[in-house]
């Protein structure tokens, strides 16, 4: 699994998301993003929904009808209906996501102490290639 950790400084999380999901759609996956935080889940879905008029993003939620067919699926845990290889955690909490081929741990600077933490606690796991992200005048570096 790909672990990458994205400590986002300059645009908002929903914004993120859509750059990943859009990316990630782009390539034939489909794409779990993860939130505890039910305000934050239909702030991502309203980004998706309004990407813009030929990019927009179709996404649902977790348990609804038709979840399974969806290629963004909103949930507060990582459980992949939708059948989703790629798994955003948008609220800066890590858990582990059996199964997800490349995991993105979203996180504000103030929430870096519990990154931190994440990326020493999957050190040394076997299959386990982390990376580290930062914003740096817009555009996305990548640190280590």
């Amino acid at each position: 699994m790909k672990l990458d950790f994205w400590q986002v400084t300059d645009d908002p999380v929903e914004k993120v998301v859509a750059l990943i999901a859009k990316r990630t759609l782009a390539q034939g996956e489909r794409v779990l993003v993860v939130s505890a935080d039910a305000e934050q889940r239909v702030a991502v879905s309203r980004a998706l929904w309004e990407a813009g008029p030929e990019s927009f993003m179709a996404n649902g939620e977790s348990h609804a009808p038709g979840a399974d067919r969806q290629p963004i699926l909103i949930a507060p845990e990582p459980v992949a209906e939708n059948g989703a290889s790629h798994v955003i955690l948008a609220d800066g909490r890590f858990r582990d996501c059996p199964g997800a081929a490349r995991v993105f741990l979203l996180f504000p600077p103030d929430l870096a102490p519990q990154a931190r933490e994440a990326w020493r606690a999957v050190d040394g796991r076997e299959g386990v290639e982390r990376a580290y992200f930062a914003q740096e005048d817009g555009r996305w570096v990548k640190k280590g």
